[in-house]
């Protein structure tokens, strides 16, 4: 929105960062039993990929290494969340202003990417199986997919209640969802070599699989780089936050308006605000009426705000009603 006038009079710069609302943020922002719920999952996902390593290499079956191999990503990215959170539970410092809580959005992105790579590595295999295919022992495939399948749900399940409020832990539980369908592939594949000895569905289920995963991958990876951009959260439009701003008392024109992301659910924003000629004194109020129409409409908390009001001479200084001019 392009500003009216060529100078401000006043100005009144206003900044709630850390020092204010830090401890805030940070209670809000990581749900309890989050780090232990992760460390739970984590010690599922280990004893499972041994288990499947043994099992695939026993059976000879493609699907179940190729789950083992995504387990081993998951538990990196398990641990990788693990780490961010602890990172960014950190208090801000003087050159770390906004505290740790990009990392959290860094370990989400690489989570991404590294699914999306793995998923592509599988379909290679898959389709060297599908062009020499090898014998696969069925039962033994089919007895350790179910156990791996009740052990990535229980994982899942630990997960799944913090996954709306992090964008890192909803990184994590998509690693260990991608486990549970690559259980449920293997599962199906089980019982179809046991009852027809077609070997070639356990690499197509990987195929499938592998795609599934790399489509839920993806949007968190575009998530990621859109708050890594500083882009404007999928919820705020820019034009709605002007019309909302303009409505409040005391407010002509908002303008200059810039909305991002910090972190899962802490959004920022600063802005220029026209206002009518007052006294400083009563800006004070102004702002707090601007915060809460912030904070209630579009959930933003942390704001910057620079008051202005319309030029009212050549002399740059806004005069009220009863009041001496003083030179600067």
């Amino acid at each position: 929105m392009s500003m009216p006038h060529s100078h401000t009079d006043t100005h009144e710069n206003d900044h709630e960062h850390g020092h204010e609302h830090g401890d805030d943020h940070g209670s809000r922002r990581f749900p309890a039993g989050g780090k232990r719920d992760i460390l739970i999952a984590l010690a599922i996902t280990i004893l499972m990929m041994v288990a499947e390593v043994v099992g695939g290499l026993l059976s000879n079956s493609l699907a179940l290494l190729s789950d083992a191999g995504h387990m081993l990503t998951d538990n990196l990215a398990l641990l990788l969340s693990f780490v961010a959170m602890s990172f960014a539970s950190l208090p801000a410092t003087d050159r770390k202003t906004f505290g740790f809580y990009r990392l959290e959005i860094l370990a989400a992105f690489v989570n991404g990417i590294v699914l999306v790579l793995i998923s592509f590595y599988i379909m290679y295999e898959a389709y060297q199986r599908m062009v020499h295919p090898q014998p696969v022992h069925g039962t033994l495939m089919l007895i350790v997919a179910v156990i791996g399948l009740v052990a990535n749900i229980i994982g899942a399940l630990f997960l799944f209640k913090h996954s709306h409020s992090s964008l890192n832990i909803r990184g994590a539980y998509l690693h260990i969802v991608g486990d549970a369908l690559s259980s449920v592939g293997v599962v199906i594949g089980g019982i179809v070599i046991i009852y027809t000895g077609w070997y070639l569905i356990d690499p197509i289920l990987s195929i499938m699989i592998s795609l599934v995963i790399i489509y839920g991958s993806w949007s968190l990876v575009k998530e990621s780089i859109n708050i890594l951009l500083e882009s404007v959260p999928s919820h705020i439009n820019i034009e709605t936050v002007a019309v909302e701003l303009a409505k409040v008392k005391g407010v002509r024109e908002a303008y200059h308006i810039h909305i991002w992301t910090i972190t899962s659910g802490v959004y920022a924003m600063s802005a220029h605000v026209i206002i009518d000629d007052q006294l400083v004194s009563g800006s004070r109020e102004l702002l707090d009426n601007i915060r809460a129409v912030l904070a209630d409409r579009f959930k933003v908390q942390h704001s910057t705000i620079q008051l202005e009001c319309e030029r009212c001479d050549s002399t740059g200084l806004c005069s009220l009603p009863g009041m001496v001019q003083n030179s600067r």
